[in-house]
C-alpha cells in the first residue's frame, strides 16, 4: 500500500457505494463492505437504468445527478454533515462518485474499486480530465491485471490529484477481482476498505 500526503479532514460518518455498469447493488464486494465497516451508516444504491430494468447506462450527468441525489438523502438520514460523507463504488460507479465531487459535491472521502482509467485496448481515451478537482482523500483498489488501467498507467495519472491518494493492488486480479481458490481476492478488497477508512477516523 503506497500512501501519499495526509491532510487533517473530517472523519467518515457514513458510506455511499455505487456498482459497475453491468451490476447492482446486491454485488458481493458492496455488500461485504458494508457488514465491515459497520456500525459505519452505508447505502448501496441502484442507478435510474437498472432499477428500470435497462442494461445500458445513462449518461454521465444523469448518473451523477442520482448520486447527488442519494447523497443528499443519506445526509439527511443520518444527521452528518454533507462533508463527512464517502462515496464511491465499483468501475463507473466510482467514476461517477468521482465526477460528482470534482463537480463540488461535498465528501470526506472516495472509495475507487477497480477504478476504469480508459476501454481496454484505448489508452489515449482516458477519464482524467476530473482529477485536478479531486481535493479529498482517495483509495483506488484495483487488480494488478485489469484492462481498464495499469498500475504504472493509474499512478501517473492519479499524480495530478490534489487530495491524498492511496493504491492497494490485488495481485493477478483484472477488472472483476474474482476470487481464486486459494487466494480470497475479494475480501482483500474488502478489508483494504475497511482499513482505511478506519485510518480515517
Amino acid at each position: 500500500m503506497a500512501a501519499r500526503r495526509r491532510a487533517r479532514r473530517p472523519a467518515p460518518g457514513a458510506l455511499l457505494l455505487t456498482p459497475g455498469a453491468g451490476s447492482d447493488r446486491t454485488h458481493p464486494t458492496l455488500v461485504g463492505i458494508e457488514a465491515a465497516v459497520a456500525p459505519l451508516p452505508t447505502a448501496r444504491i441502484d442507478f435510474p437504468y437498472r432499477i428500470e430494468g435497462r442494461k445500458a447506462p445513462d449518461r454521465a450527468p444523469k448518473l451523477v445527478a442520482w448520486i447527488e441525489t442519494a447523497a443528499a438523502t443519506l445526509v439527511e438520514a443520518t444527521g452528518i454533515a454533507p462533508d463527512e460523507l464517502v462515496l464511491g463504488g465499483r468501475s463507473m460507479g466510482g467514476r461517477m462518485c468521482s465526477l460528482a465531487v470534482a463537480a463540488g459535491l461535498p465528501a470526506a472521502a472516495l472509495v475507487l474499486l477497480s477504478y476504469p482509467l480508459h476501454p481496454p485496448g484505448r489508452p489515449d481515451a482516458l477519464r482524467v480530465d476530473h482529477f485536478g478537482a479531486l481535493d479529498v482523500p482517495c483509495l483506488f483498489v484495483s487488480g494488478t491485471r485489469d484492462p481498464f488501467g495499469t498500475p504504472a498507467e493509474l499512478e501517473h495519472h492519479t499524480a495530478a490529484i490534489p487530495g491524498p491518494v492511496t493504491h492497494v493492488w490485488i495481485d493477478g486480479a483484472g477488472h472483476d477481482v474474482k476470487d481464486l481458490k486459494s487466494v480470497p481476492r475479494e475480501k482483500l478488497v474488502i478489508a483494504a476498505v475497511r482499513d482505511w477508512l478506519a485510518a480515517l477516523a
